[in-house]
């Protein structure tokens, strides 16, 4: 890289600072905008600054001083190895050897993804920690790693949700080079490799973008302030940003797709949404490089225009994620119905979530207190276009103190949701250390440099929380590295034969999801479910696949329809059969018990 080049549109003077030099940068040439008929009018690329260096070669450090001021880093910034306030240094973004020419992609039916955490994902907390641990998601199965953000954010560790380097990798997890090594060991053992990114805003430490230009507009709020600029005057270089972030991170680091953060905040009025301009430019960048990418939003919305096709008149995102099929499926294993689960908790609303992936599809939802969401047309859009979890990030660090759901179900009910979410008809999702049932907390934890923003980020937090019942001393500080620490995966539970057992299951489960092409059907008008509230048992049609469920706390028959060939699989070893009567066939359950079993009837 020798051309320098930023967009400040309000600078009169922008200089490039290399060492001790201070190089002035001059207005790009303009190019007329096309139909004006004022000549000296507004023109294209208007606001950009370019200086050419040849001397600045890949490993020089540099940064931008507007009108005179302080240095800043570059905001497109592809590497900040002195932190998010230092200087940007130059990468040459084919530096790389590459191994992975032959890698496509992989199809998302049937597919099963797992989301981690790089910095709590092993003890090392780096891209080359978790390079050591990919042949245990091999044997497991995994077809995707999600990794949760890694654009840099101040401090050393964080949840990195408050990126405000977007382009550059974290540096304590191993920099661009990090990445590029991890992406590559994956693809060697067939495993894609999806980041999470933030769009709709941006951390409150390190965030200079505001002074480049008009990143941010009043005109729309969110949680975290002024929104980000996406349809305000100079927004068409801010969505530009945006869509040149999202390609940087597929092209330059072989990523085979985006999970899109709460898409629901990007507020934006234009005819074209920044979703689906994003959209069409990541599938114009799959057929050139011809490779499968996907964009996942995650959004509560309950909108399936998002995921609907362009030629349906919707935005063409690729999937999203389902919290709704998660709300459902925790309440009814753990009685949770407090907050956003008081609607949930039946087995009517997971039958409903299973064949029509909303369970709010339009009606009224008490947490909401005003109706929300539309249906799905299911004869449009498959269920591998809904990501669906027992666990995620949010479900587990936004509760108090980070318990995950093996602190509160008992062994045989984590078979169960484990075989709830493998064998259902959309594209399931683990996170980090589930698979053994790890005890180990995932909590909310900082690094902020500034001791008044930790304490207010403890504080809120504590309130918050308090709010809803809890004592506030109870509520972890996150800013304590303990909180950090505790919040790290423990390998060596894996060594324990309960934790064996769970992992065993899991192995066996998502192989047989692999193996019957019933269970990657993605159809959801093709699923059908029984179940009876009171007697609390549950058996979900997969084509010729039925999962019978006894939820119940003692053994129970189950009828599934046409005969039973062979049981495919079952979570405990009491499950008997009683021949076929009148079409039906009973089976016997054990408590909390799922048995999968083959009909001789579709």
């Amino acid at each position: 890289m020798t051309q320098f080049e930023v967009w400040a549109p309000h600078a009169k003077q922008v200089d490039l600072l290399i060492g001790d030099d201070r190089l002035a940068m001059a207005r790009r040439s303009p190019l007329p905008s096309r139909g004006r008929d004022d000549p000296d009018g507004p023109t294209e690329h208007d606001g950009w600054w370019e200086l050419d260096a040849p001397s600045a070669g890949p490993g020089t450090d540099y940064a931008f001083s507007l009108d005179g001021g302080p240095a800043r880093p570059d905001p497109r910034s592809p590497h900040q190895p002195h932190g998010v306030h230092g200087p940007s240094r130059v990468v040459d973004p084919q530096g790389f050897a590459w191994t992975d020419e032959a890698w496509t992609g992989r199809t998302a039916p049937g597919s099963v993804i797992y989301e981690l955490h790089v910095g709590t994902f092993t003890p090392e907390g780096t891209f080359d920690g978790a390079i050591a641990r990919l042949d245990h998601l091999a044997q497991l199965g995994v077809d995707y790693i999600e990794l949760m953000p890694v654009a840099a954010f101040p401090g050393d560790h964080g949840w990195g949700y408050d990126g405000v380097a977007l382009w550059a990798v974290h540096e304590p997890y191993g920099g661009p080079a990090g990445l590029a090594r991890f992406v590559d060991a994956c693809h060697a053992r067939g495993i894609g490799v999806l980041l999470d990114v933030v769009y709709n805003h941006l951390g409150p430490s390190g965030n200079y973008l505001a002074e480049f230009g008009p990143y941010f507009t009043e005109k729309h709020h969110t949680p975290w302030g002024a929104a980000v600029n996406l349809d305000d005057a100079g927004s068409d270089e801010v969505r530009a940003f945006i869509v040149g972030n999202a390609l940087h991170w597929l092209r330059d680091y072989h990523l085979d797709g985006l999970r899109l953060d709460a898409v629901h905040a990007l507020a934006d009025t234009r005819a074209v949404h920044i979703l689906e301009a994003l959209a069409i430019e990541v599938d114009i960048l799959a057929a050139q490089l011809g490779r499968r990418l996907f964009l996942i939003a995650e959004t509560d919305l309950n909108d399936p225009r998002i995921i609907t096709p362009r030629s349906h008149n919707g935005y063409g995102v690729h999937a999203q994620w389902d919290d709704d099929f998660h709300h459902a499926l925790h309440t009814l294993l753990t009685g949770e119905r407090h907050g956003y689960y008081a609607d949930f908790g039946s087995l009517g609303g997971l039958a409903k979530t299973l064949t029509g992936a909303y369970f709010h599809d339009g009606g009224w939802s008490s947490f909401r207190g005003r109706s929300h969401g539309r249906p799905v047309d299911t004869a449009l859009l498959g269920g591998d276009r809904f990501v669906a979890f027992l666990q995620d990030h949010d479900q587990i660090g936004n509760r108090a103190t980070g318990d995950r759901i093996t602190a509160t179900l008992s062994p045989a009910l984590l078979r169960v949701g484990a075989a709830l979410l493998l064998t259902a008809p959309f594209t399931p999702m683990l996170f980090m250390g589930e698979e053994w049932g790890a005890a180990t907390p995932w909590q909310y934890f900082t690094d902020h440099q500034e001791p008044e923003l930790g304490a207010a980020v403890r504080d809120g937090r504590r309130r918050e929380f308090s709010r809803h019942g809890w004592d506030a001393e109870s509520v972890p500080d996150p800013q304590d590295p303990d909180t950090f620490a505790r919040s790290k995966l423990d390998w060596a539970e894996i060594a324990d034969e309960g934790h064996r057992a769970l992992l065993d299951w899991y192995r066996r489960l998502i192989s047989l999801r692999h193996s019957e092409p019933d269970l990657h059907d993605p159809q959801l008008a093709q699923v059908r479910v029984a179940f009876d509230e009171r007697a609390r048992w549950l058996v979900v049609t997969r084509g010729a696949v039925r999962i019978a469920v006894n939820l119940a706390d003692s053994p129970q028959p189950v009828a599934v329809d046409g005969p039973v060939e062979s049981v495919l699989l079952a979570s405990d070893e009491g499950v008997s059969i009683e021949p076929a009567h009148d079409g039906d066939t009973t089976l016997h359950l054990p408590a909390e018990s799922v048995a999968i079993v083959r009909s001789g009837v579709r």
